[in-house]
């Protein structure tokens, strides 16, 4: 099955992971560091975002609602219509915070849906 964009809906996560993430404009703002799946409603919470850091001290994660993300083959990467000082004002956790306490049962997903603006699909 494809998506509106053409691209088939099934991936492995292990593709996704450290695939990088560029605002429209083009800018990297990050890479994708995991991707948290809700064991409950086997769906997807969100993706782990990585950004700033170096060698991997002082990495913020950002959980960025999935459908957020579009595969372009031009990138090689995922392209999220964020702008590169809303995601540095979004809210950031360390990356074993977003599954701890089930993500404070769905506060971090709730938290990151509505900075984003997504509607929910939970």
């Amino acid at each position: 099955m494809t998506t509106a964009n053409g691209h088939t809906s099934a991936i492995l996560a292990s593709k996704v992971k450290g695939t990088n993430v560029y605002n429209q404009t083009g800018d990297k703002i990050g890479h994708v560091e995991d991707v948290v799946l809700d064991k409950e409603s086997d769906s997807i919470m969100f993706a782990a975002l990585g950004f700033g850091g170096v060698l991997g001290v002082g990495e913020k994660f950002y959980p960025v609602p999935w459908s957020m993300l579009t595969f372009s083959k031009d990138k090689g990467g995922y392209v999220v219509p964020i702008a590169k000082d809303t995601m540095e004002k979004a809210p950031t956790y360390r990356l074993e915070d977003l599954t701890k306490s089930d993500g404070d049962f769905g506060k971090i997903r709730e938290t990151s849906y509505d900075y984003y603006n997504v509607k929910r699909d939970w």
